[in-house]
């Protein structure tokens, strides 16, 4: 018995690999070994993950991008309204001033 503890105790304990050093405490979802045998599911599962990062960053980007762009409809619109109040009232004018040209035409107050 005694021997059985002290060859026990004596054991050291086992190594990490190298890339259980590298990735710290997380594991790779794939080992090497898996990956040197079937490349191709090593691969799908790297372009899934990439597919999936780069749906979330397209969301987000979207999402920032939507704000700015209610900001610029609204101050737009502002402009839009403004501009049209100008332009009826520069009609209305230009009707005026059409109809004191047509009353000074025929009165002969204008040389035509």
């Amino acid at each position: 018995m005694k021997t059985e503890n002290t060859v026990n105790k004596n054991k050291m304990a086992p190594k990490k690999s190298a890339v259980d050093s590298v990735a710290g405490a997380v594991k790779p979802p794939i080992s090497f070994k898996e990956f040197s045998k079937d490349p191709v599911k090593g691969l799908m599962f790297i372009c899934i993950i990439a597919v999936g990062y780069l749906y979330v960053d397209i969301k987000m980007s979207n999402e920032k991008n939507v704000g700015k762009q209610d900001v610029t409809i609204e101050r737009l619109e502002a402009k839009v309204d403004t501009l049209q109040t100008q332009v009826v009232r520069l009609v209305g004018e230009a009707s005026a001033l059409n109809s004191k040209i047509q009353v000074l035409e025929s009165l002969n107050k204008i040389p035509q």
